[in-house]
């Protein structure tokens, strides 16, 4: 049986070191899957997911744990496998405005990192669209608008927005209705020149 795991907050991740760990695609992925197993998953099970072998995957997994970001799990009654599970519900990155090169460098890496993975799920989504049901081809939205807004209507445009997944989050869905799939949400919202 497994430990109920106290309610997980977002992770802030200031530091550097912890951004460059996590700019790793494989990374990525293992804390996105993580992110959605409340009892956790060992790195087998997350290996089938990220598409890497059982050691390489413990290897990433020892990493992220070696920077707190994630943290062993209560075993599942199999006493030889180790489960895995991420120390808070999500993370954000936030680094200080003030912060000098090296933190400005890292952070850098680690959202190019994030914004190519979501380039590819979008060039992965166009390759098979043909393929996919009409239901899905038609709830599908590619969008990009332009808005006039001063910093404090963006401030309130974003919270609006991020509240409206909270409800669908897969960690937050435990049984959810049939026919649901994991959808990638791309939401940026960044002021122009």
């Amino acid at each position: 049986m497994t430990e109920a795991h106290p309610e997980q907050r977002r992770m802030t991740i200031s530091d550097p070191q912890v951004m460059r760990a996590l700019a790793h695609p494989a990374r990525i992925s293992i804390m996105e899957y993580l992110s959605t197993r409340a009892d956790g998953a060992t790195a087998t099970e997350s290996a089938e997911i990220v598409g890497l072998s059982p050691s390489a995957t413990s290897y990433h997994l020892r990493a992220l744990a070696k920077f707190g970001l994630v943290e062993p799990a209560p075993n599942r009654g199999d006493a030889r496998e180790r489960v895995w599970r991420t120390v808070g519900s999500g993370w954000l990155v936030d680094a200080d405005r003030a912060a000098g090169p090296e933190t400005r460098a890292a952070e850098r890496t680690l959202v190019e990192a994030h914004m190519a993975r979501d380039l590819e799920r979008t060039r992965d989504w166009l390759r098979r669209v043909v393929d996919e049901p009409d239901e899905w081809y038609d709830a599908a939205l590619l969008s990009d608008s332009l808005l006039l807004l001063t910093a404090e209507e963006l401030v309130e445009l974003n919270r609006a927005v991020l509240s409206l997944f909270e409800p669908f989050r897969q960690r937050s869905r435990p049984s959810p209705p049939a026919g649901a799939r994991s959808v990638s949400v791309q939401y940026r919202s960044v002021p122009l020149a």
